[in-house]
């Protein structure tokens, strides 16, 4: 521990930039799928904008418990479905899924595809039902 510091101290221009390429790093990966909000920030965007949810599970997970508005494109069918997420272009469009991992990797390809107002809940819908908001089940 004491080279460490000894290091650092020693190499402080060093570290500072390693720090500081590594924060920019994961600032511009965590952007380019979308941006991340909270669920409360995702019900202002449905309510104001007239934003969208588009939930990412299979279809037996979604029919358990959803948020009420949400369409259900698994994610392993999104880009099949490339065209059904084109009539929401113009609206904000929120990624969910289950933990919000997959909302990230679908939300750079979708960008590429067109699809500019791009939001991926951060949690997924774990974060959705920690924080007692409703979900409906069909």
């Amino acid at each position: 521990m004491d080279r460490l510091i000894e290091f650092a101290s020693n190499h402080y221009l060093l570290v500072s930039a390693f720090f500081l390429l590594w924060a920019v790093f994961f600032t511009i990966e965590s952007r380019r799928g979308g941006k991340p909000i909270s669920p409360q920030l995702a019900t202002n965007l449905i309510n104001q904008q007239n934003g969208v949810i588009i939930d990412l599970r299979d279809g037996e997970e979604f029919r358990a418990g959803h948020i009420a508005g949400s369409v259900n494109i698994p994610a392993g069918q999104v880009m099949d479905q490339l065209s059904q997420l084109q009539a929401y272009k113009d609206r904000p469009v929120i990624l969910a899924c289950k933990m919000g991992n997959q909302s990230s990797h679908l939300g750079r390809q979708l960008r590429g595809k067109g699809i500019p107002n791009l939001y991926r809940i951060q949690g997924g819908i774990n974060a959705w039902r920690n924080d007692n908001l409703p979900v409906v089940k069909a």
